[in-house]
């Protein structure tokens, strides 16, 4: 079975793992490890996840959701998820590609004659005053991504490329770039 960057699977044949084979006596004592280890990730991440989610989607609800998605599909996966150099990088990557999908989604469903609501952005994002939630939500979604993963969730570069499956030298440009155009945005609101 294949894995999508969206957390999907498409084509091959299913696997039967170890636990699908084990007797029922067996088959509880793992998949109770699985759900503590699991649980444990979700308690550890969750919070900072569904935050940067909200900074970087400027929608506070939709990074919650957008978290909880990811973190849904990790479970389904977690035996090579868990195996990654950054789990919760691969959960932010999958919350971040379903939102914009489930964003592309809304828009085409929307008529343009009403705008989002985008007053309940910087109040709901708690922690931010209004003119640096408004210098992020200014940024490019791939800008704020970066400037989201890097300075918010303390990724190195190469954790940041890595989740965002770009280039580190890509990764470095967009940050040059959204470290410049937000120093400016705040400049001029200060």
């Amino acid at each position: 079975m294949t894995e999508n960057h969206d957390g999907s699977a498409t084509g091959g044949t299913p696997t039967t793992s170890a636990a699908t084979t084990a007797t029922t006596a067996d088959a509880a004592p793992a998949t109770r490890l699985r759900t503590d280890d699991f649980d444990e990730f979700c308690v550890a991440v969750q919070p900072s996840l569904a935050r940067a989610l909200a900074l970087t989607l400027n929608d506070a609800e939709l990074g919650r959701d957008a978290a909880a998605e990811g973190l849904t599909r990790a479970w389904a996966r977690w035996s090579s998820v868990s195996a990654m150099d950054n789990p919760a990088g691969w959960v932010y990557r999958v919350g971040l590609n379903w939102a914009r999908s489930r964003l592309r989604k809304r828009r085409r469903e929307v008529s343009t004659a009403f705008p989002p609501d985008r007053s309940r952005t910087s109040a709901a994002i708690d922690g931010y005053d209004d003119a640096v939630a408004g210098a992020l939500a200014r940024l490019s979604p791939d800008h704020r991504a970066v400037v989201v993963a890097r300075y918010y969730l303390d990724w190195s570069e190469a954790a940041t490329a890595a989740a965002l499956e770009v280039p580190a030298g890509t990764v470095k440009s967009r940050l040059s770039r959204a470290l410049e155009r937000l120093d400016d945005d705040l400049r001029s609101d200060g």
